[in-house]
C-alpha cells in the first residue's frame, strides 16, 4: 500500500481563496480536495453503493410480480424487505468489524461479492421459503456497503467539503434506483411476469465487475489506516458500548442515540422505498411503464436531494440538516398518502418533492457517523448504529403490509411518518460536528 500521505483536512475559515485553499473554491472544489487515490475511492464507493441500490430495488420492483406468482399477501411480501434488513444489521455490523481490522477497501470487496452472488441465486427461487432465505443471506452483503464505502472516502475528504463529498457518495443510491427501475421498465415490458422477476435477479451479478476494479485501483487512506493499526481497541463491540466513568466519556451514549437516529429515518425511507411501487400499481391503477414514468420523478428529486442536503449539511451543520429534512420528510410523506383518487397530475408533482426530503436527510450521515466515533472503532460503529437503523427501521414495512389490508397501502404509509419524528427527537442526545477532523 503507498504511503503517499492523504490530503490535508482544511478547517473552514473565511480568508480568500489562496494557494491551496482556492483548489478547493468552486462548484468542485470538494473533487478537486480528495487528490488522485481520493477520487479513485470516491468512483470505488459511488458504484459500489449503485449497485447496492440497483440489487436492492430488483424486490420491490417486482413484488406485484412475486405475490401473484408465489400466492402471498401482503404480510409475506412486506416480510422479504424486514428480513433483508434485519439481516444486514448483522451483515453491516460486521463488515465494521472487518473494515477496523484489515481495512476499508478488503471489506468493501468482500460486502460487493456477498449481496452480486445473493441477489443472483434469488432469481433461481423455486418457492417462497427459498427466496427468503437467498434475500436473507444477500442482506449480508447489503448491510455493510454503504458503511464501509463512506469511511473510506470520510477518510480522505476535507474538513471543509466532508458533507457534500459524502452527500455526493449517498446520490448514488438515486442512480441505482434509477438503473434499476429503467431494467423493470425493459423487462416487464418485453418478458411475461413469472419470468421477468427472475431476470431481474439475474441482472444483479452486474456488481462483481466492480471487484476487479477495486482490487487493482483502490487504497485506504495512508494516514487514518496507520492512526487505526496502532490502536489496540481496533474493531472492537466493547469499545462502541463502553460507559462513561473516571473521567472518559465512553462512547455508549453516542452509540444509542445515533442508532435511534438511523432507526428513525430509515423506518421512513424504507416505507416508501419499499411500498410506493405497489401503492401506485395496485391502489392507483397504473401500468408498468405508468409507475416508472412516476419513479422517474421520484428519483429525479432523490439525487438532488443527495447533492442539496450534502450542500446543506456543510453550510448549516449536522443536525440543523437532519430536523429540517425530517420535518418536511413527514409533511410530504402526510400530504403523498392523502391525495384523492384521481388526482394523478398532484401526485406526480408530489413525487419530486418527497424524493428530494426523504433523501436530503441522509446526506449528513456519512459524515457525521463519521466524526461522532474514533479512527479505531469508526468501522464498528458505524456498521452497528447505521444498520441496526435499518434493522429496527425494518419493523415499519411490515406493519404497513399487515395494516394494507384493512388501511388500503397509502392510508399505512402515513405511519412511516412516525420515524422521521423519532429522528428528530434522538439528535437531541448528539452532538455537533460540523469542522471535526478525522486521524
Amino acid at each position: 500500500m503507498s504511503t503517499t500521505p492523504p490530503p490535508r483536512s482544511v478547517t473552514p475559515d473565511r480568508r480568500p481563496a489562496t494557494g491551496e485553499h482556492a483548489t478547493e473554491d468552486g462548484a468542485f472544489g470538494w473533487m478537486r480536495a480528495l487528490g488522485p487515490r481520493g477520487r479513485r475511492a470516491f468512483a470505488g464507493a459511488f458504484g459500489g453503493y449503485a449497485l447496492d441500490s440497483y440489487d436492492y430495488f430488483t424486490l420491490p420492483l417486482s413484488m406485484v410480480a412475486l405475490a401473484a406468482y408465489f400466492g402471498l399477501d401482503s404480510g409475506q411480501t412486506g416480510l422479504f424487505t424486514t428480513v433483508t434488513l434485519v439481516v444486514s444489521a448483522v451483515g453491516g455490523a460486521a463488515a465494521g468489524v472487518v473494515a477496523d481490522r484489515v481495512g476499508r477497501v478488503r471489506a468493501l470487496m468482500i460486502t460487493v461479492v456477498t449481496y452480486a452472488v445473493f441477489t443472483v441465486a434469488c432469481g433461481f427461487a423455486p418457492n417462497y421459503e427459498t427466496l427468503l432465505v437467498f434475500r436473507a443471506l444477500q442482506g449480508l452483503g447489503f448491510g455493510g456497503e454503504w458503511a464501509v464505502g463512506a469511511i473510506l472516502v470520510a477518510e480522505y475528504a476535507s474538513t471543509r467539503h466532508r458533507g457534500r463529498t459524502l452527500g455526493a457518495v449517498q446520490s448514488s443510491w438515486a442512480v441505482g434506483w434509477a438503473l434499476a427501475v429503467v431494467g423493470y421498465t425493459l423487462v416487464f415490458s418485453l418478458a411475461g411476469d413469472d419470468l421477468a422477476w427472475r431476470i431481474m435477479f439475474w441482472t444483479g451479478a452486474l456488481p462483481a465487475l466492480l471487484v476487479v476494479w477495486l482490487r487493482r485501483r483502490v487504497h485506504d487512506a495512508p494516514g487514518a489506516t496507520a492512526a487505526r493499526e496502532q490502536s489496540p481497541r481496533r474493531g472492537s463491540f466493547g469499545a462502541i458500548f463502553r460507559p462513561a466513568r473516571d473521567g472518559d466519556p465512553g462512547l455508549l451514549r453516542t452509540t444509542v442515540f445515533a442508532s435511534l437516529l438511523s432507526t428513525g429515518v430509515q423506518g421512513g425511507y424504507y416505507t416508501l422505498a419499499t411500498w410506493v411501487p405497489t401503492y401506485l400499481k395496485s391502489e392507483r391503477g397504473l401500468s408498468v411503464v405508468g409507475t416508472g414514468g412516476y419513479l422517474t420523478l421520484l428519483i429525479s428529486g432523490a439525487f438532488l436531494g443527495y447533492l442539496t442536503g450534502g450542500y446543506l449539511t456543510d453550510r448549516l451543520g449536522r443536525r440543523r440538516n437532519i430536523w429540517l429534512f425530517a420535518l418536511l420528510s413527514a409533511v410530504c410523506v402526510l400530504a403523498y398518502a392523502h391525495i384523492p383518487h384521481g388526482a394523478d397530475t398532484l401526485l406526480l408533482v408530489l413525487g419530486f418533492p418527497l424524493g428530494f426530503c426523504m433523501s436530503a436527510i441522509f446526506s449528513g450521515f456519512g459524515s457525521y457517523l463519521s466524526e461522532l466515533f474514533p479512527t479505531a472503532v469508526r468501522g464498528t460503529a458505524q456498521g452497528f448504529t447505521y444498520n441496526t437503523g435499518r434493522a429496527v427501521g425494518a419493523v415499519f414495512p411490515t406493519l404497513v403490509g399487515f395494516l394494507a389490508d384493512s388501511w388500503g397501502v397509502g392510508g399505512a404509509l402515513v405511519f412511516g411518518a412516525a420515524g422521521y419524528g423519532l429522528a428528530a427527537l434522538a439528535l437531541l442526545g448528539l452532538p455537533e460536528t460540523r469542522g471535526k477532523d478525522l486521524a
